[in-house]
Protein backbone atom coordinates (compact mmCIF):
# COMPACT_ATOMS: atom_id res chain seq x y z
CA UNK A 1 0.00 0.00 0.00
CA UNK A 2 2.70 2.86 1.07
CA UNK A 3 4.48 1.40 -2.45
CA UNK A 4 1.51 2.13 -4.35
CA UNK A 5 0.74 5.38 -2.73
CA UNK A 6 4.29 6.66 -2.99
CA UNK A 7 3.90 5.64 -6.99
CA UNK A 8 1.59 7.86 -7.09
CA UNK A 9 2.87 10.59 -5.54
CA UNK A 10 5.53 10.59 -7.87
CA UNK A 11 3.60 10.08 -10.89
CA UNK A 12 1.98 13.04 -10.19
CA UNK A 13 5.16 15.48 -9.57
CA UNK A 14 5.94 13.99 -13.02
CA UNK A 15 2.63 15.04 -13.99
CA UNK A 16 2.56 18.36 -12.33
CA UNK A 17 6.31 19.21 -13.65
CA UNK A 18 5.63 18.80 -17.32
CA UNK A 19 2.52 21.22 -16.90
CA UNK A 20 4.59 23.32 -15.51
CA UNK A 21 7.35 22.83 -18.36
CA UNK A 22 4.86 23.12 -20.45
CA UNK A 23 3.28 26.37 -19.31
CA UNK A 24 7.16 28.04 -19.29
CA UNK A 25 7.76 27.46 -22.97
CA UNK A 26 5.62 30.69 -24.70
CA UNK A 27 5.01 30.21 -28.21
CA UNK A 28 5.80 32.90 -30.39
CA UNK A 29 3.07 35.13 -31.76
CA UNK A 30 2.67 34.49 -35.17
CA UNK A 31 0.33 37.49 -37.58
CA UNK A 32 -2.13 34.57 -39.62
CA UNK A 33 -1.67 35.05 -43.27
CA UNK A 34 -5.35 36.94 -44.01
CA UNK A 35 -5.42 36.67 -48.26
CA UNK A 36 -3.60 33.47 -48.65
CA UNK A 37 -6.28 31.49 -51.34
CA UNK A 38 -7.70 34.90 -52.45
CA UNK A 39 -4.79 37.17 -53.29
CA UNK A 40 -1.97 34.28 -53.98
CA UNK A 41 -2.04 30.83 -53.63
CA UNK A 42 -2.00 29.23 -50.18
CA UNK A 43 -0.52 25.66 -51.32
CA UNK A 44 3.65 26.37 -51.12
CA UNK A 45 4.55 24.43 -54.26
CA UNK A 46 2.05 26.29 -56.29
CA UNK A 47 3.05 30.03 -55.11
CA UNK A 48 6.61 28.96 -55.93
CA UNK A 49 5.88 28.02 -59.57
CA UNK A 50 3.65 31.04 -59.84
CA UNK A 51 6.41 33.97 -58.67
CA UNK A 52 9.22 31.82 -60.67
CA UNK A 53 6.92 32.69 -63.64
CA UNK A 54 6.37 36.30 -62.55
CA UNK A 55 10.14 36.64 -62.43
CA UNK A 56 11.42 35.12 -65.99
CA UNK A 57 11.62 38.09 -68.03
CA UNK A 58 12.17 40.88 -65.66
CA UNK A 59 15.85 42.42 -65.83
CA UNK A 60 18.31 43.93 -63.05
CA UNK A 61 18.77 47.40 -64.15
CA UNK A 62 21.17 49.14 -61.30
CA UNK A 63 23.93 50.84 -62.19
CA UNK A 64 27.29 49.62 -60.60
CA UNK A 65 27.79 52.50 -58.70
CA UNK A 66 24.27 52.98 -57.42
CA UNK A 67 22.13 50.95 -54.89
CA UNK A 68 18.77 49.79 -54.14
CA UNK A 69 17.30 51.97 -51.32
CA UNK A 70 13.59 51.46 -51.87
CA UNK A 71 10.89 49.97 -54.01
CA UNK A 72 7.52 50.80 -54.78
CA UNK A 73 5.24 47.68 -55.76
CA UNK A 74 1.80 47.04 -56.25
CA UNK A 75 -0.25 44.91 -53.83
CA UNK A 76 -3.79 43.17 -55.77
CA UNK A 77 -3.73 40.00 -56.51
CA UNK A 78 -0.77 38.04 -58.24
CA UNK A 79 -2.43 36.79 -61.04
CA UNK A 80 -2.83 41.08 -61.84
CA UNK A 81 -0.16 42.40 -60.43
CA UNK A 82 2.94 40.35 -59.49
CA UNK A 83 4.88 40.25 -62.08
CA UNK A 84 5.04 44.28 -61.95
CA UNK A 85 6.19 43.88 -58.51
CA UNK A 86 8.81 41.61 -59.63
CA UNK A 87 10.54 43.97 -61.58
CA UNK A 88 10.65 45.74 -58.65
CA UNK A 89 11.95 43.23 -56.80
CA UNK A 90 14.17 42.18 -59.04
CA UNK A 91 16.30 45.01 -59.04
CA UNK A 92 17.63 43.93 -55.30
CA UNK A 93 20.89 41.78 -55.40
CA UNK A 94 19.47 38.13 -54.72
CA UNK A 95 22.18 37.50 -51.79
CA UNK A 96 21.40 41.02 -50.16
CA UNK A 97 20.83 41.40 -46.65
CA UNK A 98 19.00 44.55 -44.72
CA UNK A 99 19.46 45.30 -40.63
CA UNK A 100 15.68 45.67 -41.16
CA UNK A 101 13.09 45.43 -44.28
CA UNK A 102 10.51 48.22 -43.40
CA UNK A 103 7.36 47.62 -45.61
CA UNK A 104 4.93 50.43 -45.45
CA UNK A 105 1.56 50.66 -46.91
CA UNK A 106 -1.65 52.31 -46.82
CA UNK A 107 -4.56 50.91 -44.32
CA UNK A 108 -7.39 49.66 -46.33
CA UNK A 109 -10.11 48.66 -43.71
CA UNK A 110 -9.26 51.78 -40.62
CA UNK A 111 -9.05 54.94 -40.88
CA UNK A 112 -6.55 56.98 -37.92
CA UNK A 113 -4.29 59.81 -37.66
CA UNK A 114 -0.30 58.69 -38.47
CA UNK A 115 1.09 55.07 -39.04
CA UNK A 116 1.36 52.12 -37.04
CA UNK A 117 3.93 49.69 -36.58
CA UNK A 118 3.22 46.26 -35.51
CA UNK A 119 4.87 45.46 -32.55
CA UNK A 120 2.03 42.76 -31.60
CA UNK A 121 3.54 39.54 -33.94
CA UNK A 122 7.09 38.09 -33.94
CA UNK A 123 6.36 36.63 -37.00
CA UNK A 124 4.16 36.88 -40.08
CA UNK A 125 2.82 34.11 -41.59
CA UNK A 126 3.77 32.81 -45.11
CA UNK A 127 3.18 29.83 -47.17
CA UNK A 128 6.84 29.51 -47.56
CA UNK A 129 7.66 30.06 -43.78
CA UNK A 130 7.31 32.63 -41.52
CA UNK A 131 8.87 36.15 -41.33
CA UNK A 132 10.70 37.59 -38.50
CA UNK A 133 9.24 40.90 -37.11
CA UNK A 134 11.73 43.48 -35.41
CA UNK A 135 9.00 43.85 -32.93
CA UNK A 136 11.48 46.12 -31.03
CA UNK A 137 12.05 48.22 -33.47
CA UNK A 138 8.07 48.58 -34.17
CA UNK A 139 7.82 49.47 -30.75
CA UNK A 140 10.11 52.12 -30.03
CA UNK A 141 8.61 53.87 -33.08
CA UNK A 142 5.47 54.01 -31.79
CA UNK A 143 6.58 54.89 -28.34
CA UNK A 144 8.97 57.44 -29.09
CA UNK A 145 7.07 59.55 -31.83
CA UNK A 146 3.41 60.65 -31.48
CA UNK A 147 3.09 60.57 -35.23
CA UNK A 148 3.05 56.24 -34.47
CA UNK A 149 1.25 54.24 -32.40
CA UNK A 150 0.25 50.63 -32.36
CA UNK A 151 -3.34 50.20 -34.06
CA UNK A 152 -4.57 46.70 -33.85
CA UNK A 153 -6.99 46.72 -36.23
CA UNK A 154 -4.77 48.31 -38.91
CA UNK A 155 -2.69 45.08 -39.63
CA UNK A 156 -5.46 42.26 -38.75
CA UNK A 157 -7.01 41.87 -42.31
CA UNK A 158 -4.51 44.12 -44.08
CA UNK A 159 -3.33 42.67 -47.63
CA UNK A 160 -0.83 45.10 -48.69
CA UNK A 161 2.27 44.22 -46.71
CA UNK A 162 1.45 40.48 -46.49
CA UNK A 163 1.19 40.05 -50.20
CA UNK A 164 4.72 41.22 -50.52
CA UNK A 165 6.51 38.60 -48.13
CA UNK A 166 6.41 35.62 -50.64
CA UNK A 167 7.93 37.79 -53.52
CA UNK A 168 10.91 38.68 -51.07
CA UNK A 169 10.98 35.04 -49.48
CA UNK A 170 11.71 33.62 -53.32
CA UNK A 171 13.95 36.11 -54.57
CA UNK A 172 16.39 36.78 -51.39
CA UNK A 173 18.13 33.75 -50.71
CA UNK A 174 18.76 35.05 -46.96
CA UNK A 175 15.68 36.42 -44.72
CA UNK A 176 16.44 40.38 -43.44
CA UNK A 177 13.73 41.06 -40.20
CA UNK A 178 10.96 43.05 -41.19
CA UNK A 179 9.35 46.19 -39.95
CA UNK A 180 5.63 46.24 -40.75
CA UNK A 181 4.19 50.24 -40.77
CA UNK A 182 0.57 50.72 -41.97
CA UNK A 183 -0.11 54.54 -42.77
CA UNK A 184 -3.50 55.81 -42.03
CA UNK A 185 -3.87 59.58 -43.17
CA UNK A 186 -3.27 61.65 -46.12
CA UNK A 187 -2.32 64.69 -43.96
CA UNK A 188 1.11 66.48 -45.73
CA UNK A 189 2.55 67.64 -41.98
CA UNK A 190 1.73 63.97 -40.42
CA UNK A 191 3.46 62.38 -43.29
CA UNK A 192 6.31 64.45 -42.65
CA UNK A 193 6.44 63.39 -39.34
CA UNK A 194 6.72 59.84 -40.08
CA UNK A 195 9.37 60.49 -42.81
CA UNK A 196 11.31 62.31 -39.93
CA UNK A 197 10.94 59.45 -37.56
CA UNK A 198 11.93 56.78 -40.04
CA UNK A 199 14.69 58.84 -41.37
CA UNK A 200 17.74 57.48 -39.59
CA UNK A 201 17.10 54.16 -41.20
CA UNK A 202 16.91 55.19 -44.83
CA UNK A 203 20.61 54.05 -45.47
CA UNK A 204 22.36 51.63 -47.28
CA UNK A 205 21.59 48.70 -44.71
CA UNK A 206 18.07 49.32 -44.57
CA UNK A 207 15.31 48.48 -47.65
CA UNK A 208 12.18 50.46 -48.12
CA UNK A 209 8.85 48.54 -49.71
CA UNK A 210 6.46 50.96 -50.44
CA UNK A 211 3.06 49.04 -51.66
CA UNK A 212 0.94 51.09 -53.36
CA UNK A 213 -1.57 50.35 -56.42
CA UNK A 214 -2.14 53.19 -58.65
CA UNK A 215 -5.83 53.97 -60.58
CA UNK A 216 -8.77 53.11 -59.26
CA UNK A 217 -11.59 51.95 -61.86
CA UNK A 218 -11.59 54.53 -64.87
CA UNK A 219 -11.82 52.16 -68.06
CA UNK A 220 -8.89 50.91 -69.35
CA UNK A 221 -7.72 54.12 -71.87
CA UNK A 222 -8.42 56.24 -68.86
CA UNK A 223 -6.31 54.48 -67.10
CA UNK A 224 -3.41 54.39 -68.91
CA UNK A 225 -2.86 58.15 -69.24
CA UNK A 226 -3.70 58.76 -66.05
CA UNK A 227 -0.92 55.99 -64.31
CA UNK A 228 1.41 57.62 -67.39
CA UNK A 229 1.38 60.94 -65.94
CA UNK A 230 1.06 59.89 -62.34
CA UNK A 231 4.41 57.75 -63.00
CA UNK A 232 5.98 60.29 -64.42
CA UNK A 233 5.64 62.65 -61.36
CA UNK A 234 6.38 60.16 -59.25
CA UNK A 235 9.82 59.83 -61.24
CA UNK A 236 10.36 63.09 -60.85
CA UNK A 237 10.99 62.63 -57.13
CA UNK A 238 9.02 66.23 -56.98
CA UNK A 239 6.94 66.27 -53.75
CA UNK A 240 4.75 69.09 -55.11
CA UNK A 241 4.25 67.83 -58.49
CA UNK A 242 3.24 64.22 -56.91
CA UNK A 243 0.72 66.27 -55.04
CA UNK A 244 -0.24 68.78 -57.89
CA UNK A 245 -0.75 65.73 -60.34
CA UNK A 246 -3.02 63.57 -57.65
CA UNK A 247 -5.11 66.71 -57.41
CA UNK A 248 -5.12 67.35 -60.77
CA UNK A 249 -5.82 63.45 -61.89
CA UNK A 250 -9.01 63.86 -58.78
CA UNK A 251 -10.75 67.13 -60.61
CA UNK A 252 -9.73 65.97 -63.93
CA UNK A 253 -13.54 64.68 -64.11
CA UNK A 254 -11.99 60.92 -65.34
CA UNK A 255 -15.78 58.83 -65.15
CA UNK A 256 -15.41 56.08 -62.33
CA UNK A 257 -11.59 57.44 -61.12
CA UNK A 258 -11.79 56.94 -57.04
CA UNK A 259 -7.56 57.30 -56.96
CA UNK A 260 -4.31 58.13 -58.33
CA UNK A 261 -2.34 55.73 -55.98
CA UNK A 262 -4.56 54.10 -52.90
CA UNK A 263 -0.87 54.14 -51.68
CA UNK A 264 -0.22 57.79 -51.78
CA UNK A 265 0.93 57.71 -48.27
CA UNK A 266 3.46 55.86 -48.50
CA UNK A 267 4.76 57.14 -51.87
CA UNK A 268 4.59 60.61 -50.21
CA UNK A 269 6.88 59.59 -47.07
CA UNK A 270 9.44 58.01 -49.49
CA UNK A 271 9.49 61.24 -51.59
CA UNK A 272 10.21 62.87 -47.95
CA UNK A 273 12.90 60.21 -47.24
CA UNK A 274 14.75 60.76 -50.57
CA UNK A 275 14.21 64.76 -50.83
CA UNK A 276 17.67 65.54 -49.10
CA UNK A 277 19.97 63.75 -51.31
CA UNK A 278 20.97 64.67 -54.65
CA UNK A 279 22.11 61.46 -55.84
CA UNK A 280 19.21 59.64 -55.32
CA UNK A 281 16.42 59.04 -58.60
CA UNK A 282 13.26 57.45 -58.82
CA UNK A 283 13.02 55.13 -61.56
CA UNK A 284 10.28 53.80 -63.84
CA UNK A 285 10.62 50.37 -64.64
CA UNK A 286 7.01 48.46 -65.75
CA UNK A 287 3.18 49.32 -66.02
CA UNK A 288 0.59 46.78 -66.64
CA UNK A 289 -3.38 47.46 -65.05
CA UNK A 290 -5.91 44.97 -64.90
CA UNK A 291 -7.21 44.83 -68.06
CA UNK A 292 -3.89 43.44 -69.27
CA UNK A 293 -4.76 40.24 -67.14
CA UNK A 294 -6.79 37.26 -69.00
CA UNK A 295 -8.71 37.74 -65.65
CA UNK A 296 -9.81 40.95 -65.80
CA UNK A 297 -11.97 43.24 -68.20
CA UNK A 298 -11.48 46.30 -69.60
CA UNK A 299 -14.08 47.88 -67.20
CA UNK A 300 -12.79 49.66 -64.41
CA UNK A 301 -9.16 48.71 -63.96
CA UNK A 302 -6.35 48.92 -61.61
CA UNK A 303 -3.45 50.09 -62.70
CA UNK A 304 0.24 48.95 -61.17
CA UNK A 305 3.55 50.77 -61.53
CA UNK A 306 6.95 49.57 -60.39
CA UNK A 307 9.47 52.08 -59.34
CA UNK A 308 13.15 51.59 -57.60
CA UNK A 309 14.75 54.79 -55.60
CA UNK A 310 18.77 54.37 -56.41
CA UNK A 311 21.39 56.29 -54.59
CA UNK A 312 25.19 56.16 -55.20
CA UNK A 313 27.50 54.15 -53.10
CA UNK A 314 29.76 56.13 -50.86
CA UNK A 315 32.93 55.92 -50.68
CA UNK A 316 34.82 54.69 -47.25
CA UNK A 317 33.81 57.89 -44.72
CA UNK A 318 36.83 60.29 -44.50
CA UNK A 319 37.65 63.49 -42.61
CA UNK A 320 39.98 66.33 -44.53
CA UNK A 321 41.96 68.26 -42.61
CA UNK A 322 39.83 71.11 -42.93
CA UNK A 323 36.87 69.77 -42.01
CA UNK A 324 39.05 68.55 -38.55
CA UNK A 325 39.86 72.17 -38.39
CA UNK A 326 36.34 73.30 -38.43
CA UNK A 327 35.05 70.85 -35.92
CA UNK A 328 37.34 71.82 -33.40
CA UNK A 329 36.34 75.38 -33.81
CA UNK A 330 32.77 74.08 -33.42
CA UNK A 331 33.50 72.42 -30.80
CA UNK A 332 35.59 75.33 -29.06
CA UNK A 333 32.74 78.27 -29.92
CA UNK A 334 30.20 76.10 -28.74
CA UNK A 335 31.74 75.90 -25.49
CA UNK A 336 32.76 79.22 -24.77
CA UNK A 337 29.40 80.51 -25.65
CA UNK A 338 27.75 78.18 -23.65
CA UNK A 339 30.43 79.02 -20.29
CA UNK A 340 29.79 82.38 -21.15
CA UNK A 341 26.08 82.80 -21.07
CA UNK A 342 25.87 84.01 -24.23
CA UNK A 343 23.14 82.76 -26.71
CA UNK A 344 23.39 79.20 -28.29
CA UNK A 345 26.20 79.16 -30.77
CA UNK A 346 25.75 79.09 -34.57
CA UNK A 347 27.71 76.86 -37.11
CA UNK A 348 28.20 78.94 -40.22
CA UNK A 349 26.15 75.84 -42.48
CA UNK A 350 27.18 77.64 -45.40
CA UNK A 351 31.04 76.24 -45.07
CA UNK A 352 29.90 72.87 -44.25
CA UNK A 353 31.31 69.86 -46.45
CA UNK A 354 28.97 66.98 -47.10
CA UNK A 355 31.04 64.89 -44.62
CA UNK A 356 30.08 67.09 -42.25
CA UNK A 357 26.58 66.98 -42.83
CA UNK A 358 26.72 63.27 -42.91
CA UNK A 359 24.94 61.77 -39.99
CA UNK A 360 26.96 59.93 -37.67
CA UNK A 361 28.07 60.05 -33.64
CA UNK A 362 31.07 61.73 -31.91
CA UNK A 363 32.57 62.15 -28.34
CA UNK A 364 34.43 65.30 -27.47
CA UNK A 365 37.07 65.02 -24.32
CA UNK A 366 38.19 67.78 -22.48
CA UNK A 367 41.16 68.13 -20.15
CA UNK A 368 43.23 70.06 -18.14
CA UNK A 369 46.98 69.92 -17.40
CA UNK A 370 46.65 66.39 -18.71
CA UNK A 371 43.40 65.04 -16.68
CA UNK A 372 39.94 64.38 -17.82
CA UNK A 373 37.69 67.45 -17.02
CA UNK A 374 34.42 66.14 -19.25
CA UNK A 375 33.68 63.05 -22.14
CA UNK A 376 30.02 63.09 -23.46
CA UNK A 377 29.31 61.63 -26.84
CA UNK A 378 26.16 61.05 -28.66
CA UNK A 379 26.59 57.46 -29.99
CA UNK A 380 23.92 56.95 -33.46
CA UNK A 381 23.18 58.03 -36.86
CA UNK A 382 19.89 60.50 -36.28
CA UNK A 383 21.59 63.72 -36.49
CA UNK A 384 24.21 65.88 -38.85
CA UNK A 385 27.94 65.15 -37.47
CA UNK A 386 28.44 68.84 -36.78
CA UNK A 387 25.53 69.32 -34.81
CA UNK A 388 26.58 66.17 -33.01
CA UNK A 389 30.39 67.71 -32.21
CA UNK A 390 28.50 71.23 -31.35
CA UNK A 391 25.85 69.41 -28.65
CA UNK A 392 28.71 67.11 -26.81
CA UNK A 393 30.89 69.89 -26.69
CA UNK A 394 28.58 71.94 -24.43
CA UNK A 395 27.41 68.73 -22.56
CA UNK A 396 31.26 67.22 -21.91
CA UNK A 397 31.94 71.41 -21.00
CA UNK A 398 28.28 71.74 -18.62
CA UNK A 399 26.92 68.34 -17.91
CA UNK A 400 29.37 65.97 -17.16
CA UNK A 401 28.29 64.49 -13.91
CA UNK A 402 31.59 63.43 -12.46
CA UNK A 403 32.83 67.28 -12.58
CA UNK A 404 32.00 70.84 -11.94
CA UNK A 405 31.01 72.88 -14.93
CA UNK A 406 33.62 74.67 -17.03
CA UNK A 407 34.26 78.09 -15.22
CA UNK A 408 35.06 80.96 -17.24
CA UNK A 409 38.42 80.93 -15.92
CA UNK A 410 39.26 77.35 -17.38
CA UNK A 411 38.59 78.41 -21.08
CA UNK A 412 42.03 78.85 -21.77
CA UNK A 413 43.39 76.20 -20.31
CA UNK A 414 40.92 73.25 -21.40
CA UNK A 415 42.48 70.92 -24.19
CA UNK A 416 39.98 69.91 -26.69
CA UNK A 417 39.30 66.13 -28.33
CA UNK A 418 37.23 64.57 -30.77
CA UNK A 419 36.62 61.16 -31.57
CA UNK A 420 34.23 60.84 -34.71
CA UNK A 421 32.38 57.55 -35.20
CA UNK A 422 31.71 56.25 -38.36
CA UNK A 423 28.60 55.10 -39.59
CA UNK A 424 27.76 51.83 -38.42
CA UNK A 425 27.68 48.68 -40.40
CA UNK A 426 26.09 45.74 -39.66
CA UNK A 427 28.24 42.44 -39.13
CA UNK A 428 26.90 38.79 -38.89
CA UNK A 429 29.86 36.94 -37.47
CA UNK A 430 32.49 38.25 -35.63
CA UNK A 431 35.20 37.12 -38.11
CA UNK A 432 34.18 40.53 -39.68
CA UNK A 433 34.87 42.42 -36.49
CA UNK A 434 37.96 43.97 -36.82
CA UNK A 435 39.26 43.67 -32.98
CA UNK A 436 41.40 46.43 -32.37
CA UNK A 437 40.68 48.77 -34.81
CA UNK A 438 37.07 49.01 -35.04
CA UNK A 439 34.31 49.64 -31.91
CA UNK A 440 31.40 47.81 -31.35
CA UNK A 441 28.22 48.14 -30.78
CA UNK A 442 25.38 45.70 -30.08
CA UNK A 443 21.56 45.82 -29.34
CA UNK A 444 19.25 43.03 -27.99
CA UNK A 445 15.80 44.21 -27.00
CA UNK A 446 15.94 47.60 -25.53
CA UNK A 447 19.42 47.07 -24.33
CA UNK A 448 22.26 48.55 -26.04
CA UNK A 449 26.00 49.07 -25.63
CA UNK A 450 29.38 49.72 -26.56
CA UNK A 451 32.74 49.64 -26.60
CA UNK A 452 35.25 52.93 -28.24
CA UNK A 453 38.26 51.29 -30.35
CA UNK A 454 40.35 52.45 -28.19
CA UNK A 455 39.50 50.38 -25.75
CA UNK A 456 41.33 47.55 -26.60
CA UNK A 457 44.66 49.06 -26.46
CA UNK A 458 43.50 50.05 -22.55
CA UNK A 459 42.89 46.08 -22.17
CA UNK A 460 44.48 42.61 -22.52
CA UNK A 461 41.32 40.88 -23.74
CA UNK A 462 40.90 38.37 -26.18
CA UNK A 463 38.43 39.46 -28.93
CA UNK A 464 35.06 37.10 -27.32
CA UNK A 465 36.21 38.58 -23.55
CA UNK A 466 35.54 41.90 -25.27
CA UNK A 467 32.49 41.26 -26.37
CA UNK A 468 31.39 39.83 -23.26
CA UNK A 469 32.55 42.88 -21.17
CA UNK A 470 30.59 44.77 -23.45
CA UNK A 471 27.60 42.93 -23.35
CA UNK A 472 27.97 42.36 -19.25
CA UNK A 473 29.36 45.70 -18.74
CA UNK A 474 27.39 48.69 -21.02
CA UNK A 475 24.49 46.44 -22.77
CA UNK A 476 23.78 44.57 -19.34
CA UNK A 477 22.40 41.68 -21.24
CA UNK A 478 24.97 39.07 -19.51
CA UNK A 479 28.22 37.63 -20.70
CA UNK A 480 27.27 35.89 -23.79
CA UNK A 481 24.25 38.58 -24.60
CA UNK A 482 26.22 39.00 -27.35
CA UNK A 483 26.08 35.92 -29.17
CA UNK A 484 22.40 36.83 -30.18
CA UNK A 485 22.86 40.41 -30.11
CA UNK A 486 22.55 42.51 -33.30
CA UNK A 487 26.22 43.34 -33.75
CA UNK A 488 27.28 47.02 -35.45
CA UNK A 489 31.06 47.87 -35.96
CA UNK A 490 32.93 51.27 -36.45
CA UNK A 491 36.08 53.31 -36.52
CA UNK A 492 36.54 56.60 -34.40
CA UNK A 493 38.52 58.89 -36.04
CA UNK A 494 40.26 60.61 -33.20
CA UNK A 495 42.17 64.70 -33.47
CA UNK A 496 42.80 67.13 -30.91
CA UNK A 497 43.26 70.69 -30.60
CA UNK A 498 47.44 71.82 -30.99
CA UNK A 499 49.28 71.72 -27.84
CA UNK A 500 50.28 74.97 -26.17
Amino acid sequence: MRRYVLLTLILIIMIHAQSCGSKGLREPSVRPMAVAGQFYPADADSLRLMIEECFKDTKNVVDKDRYVQSVIVPHAGYVFSAHTAAWSFAQLPCDGHWDHIFLIGPSHHVAFDGASANEAFEYYESPLGLVKVDTALAADLNREHQCLRYVAQAHTQEHCLEVQLPLLQMWLKTASPIVPIIIGTLDVDRLRQIADALKPWYNDRNLFVISSDFSHYPQYDDAERVDKRTAEAVASGDLGKILATAKENFNSGIPHLATSACGLCGILVNAMLAADDTTSECRHLYYCNSGDSRYGSKDEVVGYNAFVTLRKKKSSFQLSDDDRRLLLRIARGSIEKAVMGDHAWATDTSRLSPTLRERCGAFVTLSEDGRLRGCIGHFGSDIPLYKAVEEMAVAAATEDPRFMPVGKGELDQIHIEISVLTPLKRIHDIKEFQYGRQGIYMRKGYHSGTFLPQVAQEVNWTKEEFLGHCAQDKAGIGWDGWRDAELYTYEAIIFEEDKK
